[in-house]
């Protein structure tokens, strides 16, 4: 795949892990439609989504996709984005065990081709070499267009992109790290050079710091409500309450929602074409969609960036 061919439509990719989950028949079917209505092309998710939850196996978000997909007759139109390798062990990045779970998560999307296959997470006790040679043998497979790399850091990702150049195998050519207004470590500055310089596209996941960034959790009680105010509260950091302090000003120079000066701050950052944020509901798809029209101010940008240093 030439460029950055998995990247279409809206700047906002879907994020996937709520379907199935939070999210599940009309409903998501609702999220889904509304999302291509509004010009969305782009949607992540994973094999091993939801397999958290008790009596889920992982490729329940996968399936919903899939009934989606095919139900709408969409799939040419859509990007889809998924990853491999957090359903068990290193053994999973064997070159078998990665054509084993890519066949699966296809027949799970009722699709013949991923647009986006990730590398889920990085095993720093492989050979860098034999991570890019298993997932560059999913591209010759014929079912993968382009490749990505999650939770990487600077340093294995610099070499894998190496051994790729040095080899021919095929390269990542996206990252997919978490990373927002209280998250920032997993794509500090060496990663952000590397992404610029070698033209990855990084997709950060948590956009919204599991629904942090959206505001609606500032006390104990909003954390106990819902069942990802615990994660929102784990990922809310030591500067949670300075960050939201700065957001709500924003909030009230521009009109804005803060999940929409969330995502609009994360799209200028370097090397980040789209982020990744999920909605169970059409209203808070609605929300999300609100950054692609919000012009922040460069004096907007840089106190937002200071409140979360």
């Amino acid at each position: 795949m030439s460029g950055h061919d998995f990247i279409a439509g809206i700047p906002l990719v879907l994020g996937g892990n709520v379907f199935g989950w939070t999210s599940k028949g009309d409903e998501a079917f609702a999220v889904l439609d509304a999302f291509y209505e509004a010009g969305g092309r782009m949607i992540d998710t994973a094999d091993v989504y939801s397999a958290w939850i008790p009596g889920h196996k992982g490729g329940e978000s996968e399936t919903v996709l899939g009934e989606w997909l095919t139900s709408r007759g969409v799939r040419a139109d859509m990007r889809i984005h998924t990853k491999t390798g957090m359903l068990g062990g290193a053994e999973l990045y064997e070159p078998a065990r990665v054509l084993q779970s890519l066949n699966a998560s296809l027949e799970r999307l009722q699709s013949d081709t991923i647009d986006l296959y990730y590398a889920h997470k990085d095993y720093p006790d492989l050979e860098i070499g034999a991570i890019v040679e298993a997932f560059d043998g999913a591209v010759r497979s014929g079912k993968v267009k382009a490749l990505g790399a999650s939770n990487f850091d600077a340093a294995r990702l610099g070499a894998a992109l190496d051994h790729a150049s040095a080899t021919g195998a095929e390269p990542f050519t996206a990252l997919q790290n978490e990373y927002n207004l209280v998250a920032r470590k997993a794509y500090g500055p060496d990663l952000q050079k590397l992404c610029t310089e070698r033209g990855i596209a990084m997709l950060p996941f948590f956009g919204l710091a599991s629904g942090y960034l959206t505001g609606k959790y500032r006390t104990e009680e909003d954390f106990a409500k819902s069942m990802r105010g615990g994660r929102a509260k784990e990922l809310s950091g030591g500067n949670g309450p300075q960050v939201l302090a700065v957001m709500d000003e924003v909030a009230a120079e521009t009109g804005a929602s803060l999940s929409a000066i969330a995502l609009a701050w994360l799209v200028r950052q370097p090397g980040i074409p789209a982020p990744i944020a999920s909605a169970r509901t059409v209203e808070q798809l609605r929300e999300l969609l609100e950054f692609t029209q919000l012009e922040l101010s460069e004096d907007q940008i840089a106190r937002l960036t200071a409140s979360s240093g």
